[in-house]
Order: C-alpha cells, then sequence, then structure tokens
C-alpha cells in the first residue's frame, strides 16, 4: 500500500544493519496441516529463501549530514512542515517516529511537525488534512498520496503557492512533485517479492495478487517489477484484486479466491496490511501448509506471521527514513531554496534522476530477530 544521522541511535542501526548484511540468511518453509480433502503431496516443497536487509542507510545518513551542515546557523522558526500518508496501518508508525526525530534533531518545535494518517484510508479524509494543513500556514509536506492523479492539481496549485511538496512511498510522475521521489524503489521490491515466490513455489504453480489500489504508482511498479521476476518460469497470476485500503475486504477476497481457486498456491500481499489479513484467510482455509503467502512491509502481525512460518518472506523497506529524511528536505527546500536543496541530494539519486531511495530487503523467520533488534534501537518498537 507498501524505509539517517550521526548520532548515536542511528549509529548503531547502521551497525547493525551492516552485519545483517554480511549475515548469511536462509529459511526452510514452514506450515500446518493442509484442509480437509486437499493432497499434501501437490504442494510445493518448501525451499530455503535468503533474507537480505540491504537498506540504503551509509548513503542517507551522509545526505542528512550534508543538509544539516547547509541548515546550521539558518533561521528554522518559519519552517512548518507535514508528513501526510495514505493509510493508518502499522507500518507507517515507523515513518512518524523518523519524522519527528528529525524534526527534533533539526530543532524544530513538534508543534510545527504535523503527522496525519487518514484513519480508513479515504481520499476524502486525505484532501481534508491537505486543506487544514493550508489554513494553518504549512510550508511543505511529504505525501504518500492515495490517489496521484487527482492529486496533480492540488499539487501544482500548492507548488504555485511555494508550499513543498515532496513524494514519498510512491512517486508522484507528471506532477509537480515529480522530480524527487524518497522511498523504495518500488520495480525492485516487486522483482525481489516475485523472486521470493519464485523460490517457495518451486518455479510453478498459480498465484493472486492483492493490493490496496490498482492504480497507485507504487502499487502499479512492485506488481509490474513482480510479475518480470515470474518470466520464463511456470507461474501464472491468476487474479489481481483491488481491495481499497481495506484489510477486512482484502481477508475476504483471499477466502473467496482460495475457496474458488484450489489450484492456487500463492498469494502476493502488496500493502502493509495485506500480509496479515492473507495469512488470516490461508489460515481459516487450513491451507498453510500448501499456499505460500510473500507480502510487503512490516508489520506487528506480518512479523508474527513469519515467526509462524504461515508467511514465507516480506519485503521490508525504510519507513523511518521516509521520515526522518523528509523532514529534512522540508526544511531545506524552505530554508535553503529547491535549487540549493536539490544540487545537495543529486549524488544519491538512483539512476532514474529522481529516486532517492530509503532501501528494500526481504526478512525471512532466519532474520526476524535481527530486523526487530534494528526497530528497537531506532525507537520503532
Amino acid at each position: 500500500m507498501m524505509r539517517t544521522r550521526r548520532s548515536r541511535t542511528v549509529a548503531a542501526a547502521t551497525a547493525v544493519l551492516l552485519s545483517l548484511a554480511a549475515a548469511g540468511c536462509s529459511k526452510s518453509g514452514g506450515g500446518s496441516s493442509t484442509s480437509a480433502g486437499s493432497d499434501p503431496s501437490s504442494a510445493p516443497a518448501p525451499v530455503a529463501l535468503a533474507g537480505s536487509v540491504t537498506f540504503n542507510q551509509t548513503n542517507l545518513a551522509k545526505l542528512d549530514a550534508a543538509l544539516k551542515s547547509a541548515l546550521a546557523g539558518k533561521d528554522l522558526s518559519k519552517v512548518d512542515i507535514a508528513m501526510v500518508v495514505n493509510v493508518a496501518a502499522d507500518y507507517w508508525k515507523a515513518g512518524q517516529v523518523g519524522f519527528l526525530k528529525g524534526c527534533s534533531d533539526l530543532g524544530i518545535a513538534k508543534s510545527k511537525c504535523t503527522y496525519f494518517a487518514p484513519p480508513n484510508g479515504k481520499l476524502t479524509e486525505q484532501n481534508s488534512e491537505l486543506e487544514t494543513l493550508r489554513s494553518q500556514g504549512v510550508t511543505g509536506y511529504s505525501i504518500s498520496a492515495i490517489d496521484p492523479t487527482s492529486a496533480a492539481g492540488t499539487i501544482h496549485t500548492d507548488v504555485q503557492k511555494g508550499i513543498g511538496v515532496l513524494a514519498i512511498d510512491s512517486p508522484l510522475p507528471g506532477t509537480d512533485a515529480a522530480s524527487l521521489y524518497l522511498g523504495t524503489p518500488n520495480y525492485t521490491a516487486g522483482f525481489q517479492a516475485g523472486t521470493a515466490m519464485k523460490q517457495v513455489l518451486g518455479g510453478k504453480g498459480k498465484v493472486a495478487i492483492l493490493v490496496g489500489s490498482l492504480t497507485a504508482s507504487n502499487a502499479t511498479q512492485r506488481i509490474a517489477g513482480f510479475e518480470a521476476a515470474l518470466k520464463g518460469t511456470k507461474i501464472t497470476v491468476a487474479q489481481k484484486v483491488n481491495d481499497n485500503l481495506q484489510a477486512s475486504t482484502a481477508t475476504s477476497d483471499a477466502e473467496t479466491i482460495l475457496a474458488n481457486n484450489p489450484d492456487v498456491t500463492g498469494l502476493y500481499g502488496v500493502y502493509s496490511y495485506d500480509g496479515p489479513a492473507l495469512a488470516q484467510a490461508v489460515t481459516s482455509a487450513g491451507k498453510t501448509a500448501s499456499v505460500h503467502i510473500v507480502s510487503d512491509d512490516s508489520d506487528a502481525q506480518t512479523l508474527k506471521f513469519i515467526q509462524s512460518g504461515v508467511i514465507s518472506g516480506t519485503v521490508v523497506q525504510m519507513p523511518y527514513q521516509q521520515g526522518y529524511t523528509g523532514a529534512y528536505l522540508l526544511a531545506a527546500e524552505k530554508v535553503l531554496g529547491k535549487a540549493r536543496t536539490m544540487a545537495l541530494v543529486k549524488p544519491y539519486l538512483e539512476k532514474d534522476g529522481s529516486t532517492l531511495s530509503s532501501g528494500v530487503g526481504l526478512v525471512t523467520k532466519s532474520d526476524l530477530s535481527a530486523y526487530q533488534s534494528l526497530e528497537t534501537k531506532l525507537g520503532i518498537s
């Protein structure tokens, strides 16, 4: 649906990341009994997944330091920034922590740093909050847009008024915020999910994809990467289902898919709440041994299902960094101007010239303890 600084906290986190990246990680598939009447011999043999945590922490720490140095001695009293995400999910708690920590490290008052997550993931909720922020004199905001197309006009108006707009979590192509995206390279994340699915299914089977939006850039890019990873295999995508940012809908959709398609052996959950929703459906159907789940993000429930083996692996990103570095970028754009800010950012962009990666990795059961330790060090859990 769907990622520092030179302080002691990030130094410790970086050390953990480096040790994780250096460690070899593997996992044997877990599961429970199949549903009544199913044939256990038809289930794909468990295949070990190689987990990895390869976030872009080192580069972002350098960028944060450069931005902070450029802001040193400058008046930040007029900076009033916000982080506006697409749904009130556990995934975004890390982003909120990072955003408020970034404001604190820059000396920006908490009252000038607003975090907002639409309670029900509704476009009307997000738009209403943006109106409120404008009326309160916001100088810039980062946003994971629920509907990028409908947001284009609003973003254009805000940019024309001198309000900085930063795309996070999902790029905003075709808008005035297209020049910089802070988040996971979504095609890469989807490709990693597809590679994991290919491994756990042994290169054959049918999968269904469940997602909160079939139009948001992060979703379309992840699905494209996922499908690209499956090319050359005997795995086919049977369905792509939009759950409209509702976990309960994702669960009922998955239950329907499993009931009507007994040959589906894999489920890919694209948004953060999809992993737990699909795990509940598979568990209820008694198919944890025959249906493999690959998910995105690291909600607390997702990690519990990783531990139990119901979810084979989850592609993780760094929402913490989207919040933390996002605060630095919004403050810099207001104080230094966009041109100087982008000059500082340019050395750290991906090849596309607009993506500032917050990193991507894969957590499996064998990585779980180390990953949770990282979250604790960052103050996320």
